[in-house]
């Protein structure tokens, strides 16, 4: 065991994975610097990504369910926004939670400071602070948490506020009358439902067969079926060969076999096309750091680098990236500084998309299984037999658990509907935990509640379900 109250650490990038290994690095006694080039903690996760992000889509679901109340008897008018407002809300929301965590940075006694890291060697920063000044200091360990930044299509690029990825659409500037989202995935679907909602005619162009590459297709399609009702228009197998602003907008052009107007002008246009590693840190070619060619920083199970005193987490070790993601490496690869037997080998990790309806799935998805050839079992309970879900007129769910043949053990679970990103903890636990499927359909959960279609899954799989008449063959 190494005494930890003897070991200087830096950890550069102050996000959800960096904060949490300051944070822990600090509870086991050592001495901790944070490095960002924020004012406090909170990194791309709570300034420009998931925490404004879903306070807007709470915004958006706000104004979709006043407009759905119609169905139950109750009408509202169309709804006043106060853009200045609601961007004030969004931010104050940011300023509460950073703040915070600056605040417990503080009574932790992590040294922060708000300036850009550069290597000197493997255990020495130049820190450039973003108020003016420098300062060159040496650590014991070094954690690098320095996250991803949205992908840029040089083809797409334009030098206009028309043009936006993930961070300025956060901004709500204005809500545009027409816009294109490209790109089919979780980010421009999120904020594509949020500007559909505020008033936009949003359309969404992906080069794929499907929305949410990668995600299974039986999870997608009640998701696809809501919004091929808010969206203008989703253009799939379709690319975009070019871009150019005129008087009118923004002029796209677009190619595929299905395409009917090979040209359009839409008042603004958002790139969502993924995202990549901030690798690219001054002086890490002075270290022992490897980098693969797509620039995601290697690493072992430990989060250490190839440099023994650099470790390495988040977004920029690799896919998927997910602050939860972040977060637990982090919090690893403190522990294995500290000299705790420790690994990064979750089971799985819980992927949510926080449109409505929301997908959640953890473990072994049905495309993987296909994929690798891979015998499993395929339990489903559809929403419509719910009584939870009938009384709040959300029955297009489903949730679905993937299930070992032979060992009935629970490999996964998908669940798609009105807080499916609530419900698919418990997905993780099983399988963490080598749940089998009658463990799963033992387990007294709440009644009406959407979490018992868990349960009812399970009970599916054996053919014993309640609210589901199976008839014997």
């Amino acid at each position: 065991m190494t005494e930890t109250s003897n070991l200087n650490i830096a950890v550069v990038g102050g996000g959800p994975g960096g904060y949490a290994a300051a944070f822990l690095a600090a509870d086991l006694g050592m001495k901790v610097t944070l490095i960002d080039q924020e004012p406090n903690p909170g990194g791309v996760c709570l300034y420009r990504g998931c925490i404004p992000s879903k306070a807007l889509l709470h915004v958006a679901k706000l104004i979709d369910e006043s407009r759905h109340a119609k169905n139950w008897g109750i009408e509202f008018g169309e709804p006043k926004i106060d853009l200045a407002r609601l961007r004030s809300w969004k931010e104050g929301v940011v300023k509460k939670l950073t703040g915070g965590l600056g605040q417990l940075s503080k009574q932790r006694a992590v040294t922060y400071i708000q300036g850009r890291a550069a290597f000197e060697d493997s255990s020495t920063l130049r820190v450039t602070k973003v108020n003016g000044g420098a300062q060159t200091l040496s650590f014991d360990r070094i954690i690098i948490a320095t996250g991803s930044r949205p992908s840029v299509i040089p083809s797409l690029k334009l030098d206009t506020p028309r043009m936006m990825d993930s961070t300025s659409a956060l901004d709500i500037q204005d809500v545009p009358k027409t816009l294109l989202v490209i790109g089919g995935g979780y980010i421009g679907l999120e904020l594509g439902s949020v500007y559909a909602a505020l008033g936009s005619k949003v359309s969404v162009v992906e080069m794929t067969a499907g929305l949410l590459p990668g995600a299974d297709r039986d999870l997608v399609l009640p998701l696809q079926k809501r919004i091929e009702k808010s969206f203008e228009a989703i253009l799939l197998n379709t690319t975009v060969t070019a871009v150019k602003e005129d008087a009118d907008g923004i002029r796209v052009s677009f190619d595929g076999a299905a395409v009917k107007e090979r040209e359009k002008v839409f008042d603004k246009v958002l790139v969502s096309v993924g995202r990549r590693p901030n690798s690219e840190i001054p002086g890490l070619d002075k270290t022992g750091v490897v980098v693969s060619q797509r620039g995601f920083i290697q690493v072992n199970k430990q989060l250490q680098t190839d440099d023994s005193a650099i470790y390495a987490i988040g977004d920029v070790v690799g896919e998927p990236m997910l602050a939860h993601k972040a977060s637990h490496e982090g919090r690893t690869a403190v522990e294995a500084i500290a000299g705790h037997k420790v690994a990064f080998e979750p089971n799985a990790i819980p992927a949510v998309v926080f449109t409505d309806p929301e997908i959640a799935w953890c473990g072994l998805t049905e495309t993987q299984a296909q994929k690798d050839s891979r015998e499993i079992k395929v339990a489903k309970f559809p929403w419509a037999a719910s009584g939870r879900a009938m009384t709040i007129d959300r029955t297009e769910g489903m949730t679905k658990l993937l299930i070992d043949p032979e060992s009935e053990r629970v490999l996964g679970v998908g669940i798609v509907g009105a807080g499916a990103g609530e419900l698919i903890a418990e997905g993780v636990l099983a399988i963490e935990m080598g749940t089998l499927a009658k463990d799963m359909a033992m387990t007294i959960h709440p009644h009406p509640t959407l979490s018992e279609t868990l349960m009812n899954a399970a009970e599916v799989f054996f053919g014993t379900s309640t609210d589901i008449y199976r008839p014997k063959r």
